[in-house]
């Protein structure tokens, strides 16, 4: 599917229709300024793209053999890695970061350049005239998506930060903001869903633009979140997850499950059905960068022996998986334990399970199909099967114990999987709880979703006993070493701490700049 890329050179903005006359008296097009760029309609289109595109700091390098996204999967326990050259990715997986880990950074700076285009655009596209107000109130409600989508991450990541909403230069007030409290931060985040949520953005947009559905989708998702910890918002905030949710669930036929696993990573199925938000990669401006899932040096793609092999899962994490579940199958599900030498040539054996969900068959090559070298394939953020289960933990949390509809969408996910899921009747609101949280462990994993989940639930899938341990005191059989109670948060960057006195004092359990309290 076409996919809504930024490819747009400042300077063909400028070129408009124009006698001699308007020409000569026209400013250097070049010395560009907020001021002399939002004037017309396709500098708002490109602002929004240049959104779309800082978005894209999820899969930035971090070093040698790393991306930031293993900011949100080393933690877990549920990956490994073969290669152990990155210092800061070794301090992830062993829970030993600090405020100088690359990662951290990186996230920093990569959520904050991404609202502060946000906020140029909310700041300067509703002055531009004459413009279409659907137009623009589309554009407004992407930027406003974007911001809360950032706010959101952010707000996880470390608790309390600024809450900056409007753009920034060093004469402003503002310029070294105070942290906010996470009850305002998640405030903030709610009233910009809602504003995205109403700016008619279509119910799914199969080029990969933000749609109704995914506003809806990730404000359920924002809801679940508060009802948790920390701020333990409780029933208020699961029934309205559930209600958001289930205005997904009940929408007519454009969204729902994909029928099969391999689908899910089918880059010709991208921003379709079951994508409901996803971060758009076309290789002509950036390619798919979960490439650290390859095993390290196995020619299992067009570039012969490759790979990083810096994030592969944890042989007990799919040991854990139940007997017969689709999911573990050989290149069925979302793992592979072999595959076709240089992607399209003899089969061989990988000796270990590894990441099958992002890896793209078209770019890499099946067999007797040469891989294209391109790999367009999206990173997903927002599937239809997480409004599902997102549905079924919170109304379970709503009555006594899950209905019919919350059960059935347990179910779903499960009827795909290829698994008996027990009868309604042998739950009770406890083990339907479980049983909802496991699925999300096996349904998400690699997705950046379970480290939050195991923050917001203060607990952790244990892959021996299948039940869940609580958060402090888990030992990640990944690392042999123990969760603790500062690890609900990351540190924030030392180099922030330093350019910005307002930031302290620095998270519980980690230090701070040096000289500082």
């Amino acid at each position: 599917m076409k996919k809504y890329i930024n490819t747009v050179l400042l300077g063909s903005l400028f070129v408009m229709g124009s006698g001699c006359s308007g020409f000569l008296d026209e400013e250097d097009p070049s010395n560009l300024t907020p001021e002399s760029f939002y004037t017309i309609p396709d500098h708002a289109e490109a602002a929004i793209a240049s959104v779309y595109d800082n978005s894209r700091f999820y899969g930035n390098g971090a070093g040698i053999f790393s991306s930031n996204w293993q900011l949100l999967e080393a933690p877990t326990g549920t990956s490994t890695t073969e290669t152990a050259q990155n210092s800061d990715l070794n301090n992830l997986y062993s829970l030993t970061w600090d405020g100088n880990t690359g990662h951290i950074k990186n996230w920093w700076r990569g959520i904050y350049q991404l609202i502060a285009q946000a906020n140029l655009v909310l700041d300067k596209v509703p002055g531009i005239s004459p413009m279409d107000e659907a137009q623009k109130t589309k554009i407004l409600g992407e930027a406003r998506f974007f911001r809360a989508w950032a706010y959101f991450y952010a707000v996880r990541l470390w608790g309390d930060v600024p809450l900056v909403l409007n753009p920034q230069t060093a004469n402003s007030e503002n310029f070294f903001p105070i942290r906010e409290t996470q009850e305002n931060v998640y405030a903030q985040i709610v009233e910009d869903l809602k504003f995205a949520e109403s700016a008619n953005l279509g119910w799914l947009n199969t080029s990969g633009r933000i749609s109704t559905s995914a506003a809806k989708g990730l404000l359920a998702k924002v809801y679940l979140t508060m009802a948790g910890y920390p701020l333990n918002k409780g029933s208020e905030y699961y029934q309205l997850a559930a209600s958001k949710a289930k205005e997904i669930i009940d929408s007519p036929g454009e969204i729902g499950l994909f029928d099969t696993y391999y689908e899910i990573h089918d880059e010709s199925l991208g921003n379709m059905k079951e994508h409901i938000f996803s971060i758009q990669y076309n290789d002509l401006v950036a390619g798919n960068p979960m490439g650290n899932m390859f095993p390290n040096f196995k020619p299992v793609s067009y570039r012969g022996p490759s790979g990083t092999g810096s994030t592969v899962p944890t042989r007990s994490f799919y040991d854990s998986y139940e007997d017969g579940d689709k999911r573990t199958v050989d290149q069925e599900g979302y793992f592979y334990t072999s595959y076709y030498t240089n992607g399209n040539g003899e089969p061989f054996d990988l000796g270990a399970p590894y990441i099958f969900k992002h890896f793209n068959i078209t770019a890499n090559g099946s067999p007797g199909t040469a891989g294209t070298a391109k790999d367009n394939l999206n990173v997903p953020m927002l599937r239809y099967a997480e409004v599902l289960l997102i549905y079924a933990e919170a109304q379970n949390e709503v009555g006594s114990g899950p209905n019919m509809d919350a059960y059935n969408a347990l179910k779903s996910i499960r009827d795909r999987a290829e698994l008996v899921t027990p009868a309604m009747g042998t739950f009770d609101q406890n083990s339907f709880r479980e049983a909802v949280w496991r699925e999300r462990w096996y349904e998400f994993c690699y997705e950046g979703i379970t480290w939050f989940d195991m923050v917001r639930l203060r607990k952790v899938f244990n892959e021996t006993t299948k039940g869940f341990d609580d958060f402090v005191g888990h030992v990640n059989l990944s690392s042999d070493q123990p969760l603790q109670e500062k690890h609900y948060l990351f540190p924030l960057p030392i180099p922030e701490m330093q350019n910005n006195p307002n930031l302290t004092p620095q998270n519980p359990g980690y230090p701070g700049p040096a000289g500082s309290n």
